[in-house]
């Protein structure tokens, strides 16, 4: 375990073609340390041992004929599990696709596979990534490796406990409304979510269409970059895909320029009651910023108050629409408990089969999205509630205005205790109020975690002007650096 923990994907690239080891000698290293840690966190839904294997003895050969090999080239990485990855599980965390096996890779997984990065297996996530606690899986609870008392955060809790415990070099997760960030900051590692649009949603189990986005899970900034730019690009088989000539505008100052750049503080983010040991370390990532000569300057998202309610009307109706697929026709079949029940009607296999395979939280959620689409009420919560949307992403803009980049606490919070918060849906939507604003825009934010002695993670949010990515990566890279 000692020989992984300082080891990071920049870090890892450098020992392999100095020959220091091997791709498959870390595979293996991963997978002993996997089986022993893992019993305690459960990150993981299920491994990949013989794929993993034959990658990186692919790697090893490239490397032994004096091949020029890419930077992820053998990187050990952890996948969520609601993105497919062809012949292998792809659960969702749902028992309703409990024996589904993926048949085709994601956009994003083409793309690692082609720079010959090694997937050591799929982590656990909420159900159809609906949760803020990873509380909501359908097979077991992932713990924070910090406190296994607690929860990892969600819905990525998986992937960002995984790279937490040193159980993956970096991982990819998804975020709709904070599920990347979240996480990460209760884990103490590093998330980013991308601009919409920026990296493909082919082969990512839809969640909310106009939200989702995948991104990287890493445990610095650089190796966040590293795999954000190996994923990003245009993709045909995703019409929300952004054409090429928008990646072209990526764009990474200097830090002599980052010294020039105004950081904005959003008076109601800071307003709202935060737990006071998040409070201290955001004041003193600050603080830190503050002395190499950035300014800072108190803006206002005045609209931000209502995202929550807002992202709450948009993500159901949307979840509504996307899982009425899951219908027990297709996919997998859900077992009734007695196996001489036949279903006569197709009206008897709907309710049977999404009645057994879905989660608690799933289906409040698509009674409320199916009530918010139906005849009468469409126009007083759907159409109202894209109409503050458009709002608050217009409080983004004129932020950008005057500033280069937003900071914010990543969660109210700290990593709250197993079972804590479950009882309460409300509280623990609540989870996400800092980070759900910034999927309504469609921007790129990064979380970072807090320097210091601090008891459990904090993690402070980066948030970026549309296609300001770089941005975000140079001050992330500089704060790391002090």
């Amino acid at each position: 375990m000692n020989a992984l923990k300082d080891l990071t994907i920049k870090k890892f690239h450098a020992g392999l073609i100095r020959k220091e080891f091997s791709a498959l000698e870390i595979a293996q290293t991963f997978f002993s340390h996997i089986k022993d840690a893992d019993k305690k966190i459960g990150a993981y839904l299920s491994l990949d041992e013989e794929g993993a294997a034959r990658a990186a003895e692919k790697v090893d050969l490239a490397i032994a004929k004096g091949e020029e090999i890419d930077e992820l080239a053998g990187v050990p990485l952890a996948i969520k599990d609601n993105i497919l990855i062809k012949k292998l599980p792809a659960t969702a965390g749902s028992k309703i696709l409990g024996n589904y096996t993926a048949a085709y890779d994601a956009g994003v997984i083409k793309k690692l596979k082609h720079r010959k990065a090694v997937f050591l297996g799929k982590t656990n996530l909420d159900e159809f990534a609906m949760g803020s606690s990873t509380e909501n899986s359908a097979f077991q609870i992932t713990r924070n490796p910090y406190d296994p008392r607690r929860v990892p955060g969600g819905s990525s809790g998986g992937s960002a406990a995984a790279v937490a415990a040193h159980m993956a070099l970096g991982a990819l997760g998804s975020d709709t409304g904070g599920s990347i960030r979240q996480p990460a900051g209760l884990c103490g590692v590093v998330g980013f979510k991308p601009t919409y649009g920026t990296v493909s949603r082919s082969g990512l189990i839809a969640l909310a269409s106009s939200l989702d986005q995948i991104g990287p899970i890493t445990k610095t900034v650089a190796d966040a970059e590293i795999l954000y730019r190996a994923i990003r690009g245009h993709d045909s088989q995703d019409a929300t895909s952004l054409p090429m000539e928008h990646h072209k505008r990526f764009k990474k100052p200097s830090f002599e320029e980052i010294k020039n750049f105004t950081i904005g503080i959003p008076k109601e983010y800071f307003s709202y009651k935060l737990e006071k040991s998040v409070n201290d370390a955001v004041e003193t990532a600050i603080k830190d910023l503050k002395s190499l000569g950035i300014r800072f300057k108190e803006i206002s998202l005045p609209h931000s108050k209502y995202a929550l309610s807002c992202y709450y009307i948009i993500l159901p109706a949307e979840a509504s629409a996307n899982l009425a697929r899951f219908d027990g026709v297709r996919y997998s079949r859900i077992r009734a408990s007695n196996p001489d029940h036949q279903h006569r009607t197709l009206r008897e296999i709907y309710f049977k089969q999404r009645g057994l395979g879905f989660g608690s939280e799933v289906k409040r959620r698509i009674i409320l999205g199916t009530f918010v689409l139906s005849s009468g009420y469409y126009d007083a919560y759907y159409r109202k509630a894209q109409q503050v949307r458009t709002l608050v992403k217009k409080d983004f803009d004129d932020a950008f205005k005057e500033v280069n980049v937003i900071l914010a606490p990543t969660s109210p919070t700290t990593a709250f205790a197993i079972g804590e918060k479950t009882a309460d849906p409300l509280s623990m939507y609540l989870s996400d109020i800092f980070t759900i604003p910034v999927n309504l825009a469609g921007l790129p934010a990064i979380s970072i975690p807090i320097k210091g002695d601090l008891p459990l993670p904090v993690g402070f949010q980066l948030i970026g002007k549309m296609l300001g990515e770089g941005d975000l990566f140079a001050l992330g890279e500089y704060y790391e650096k002090l």
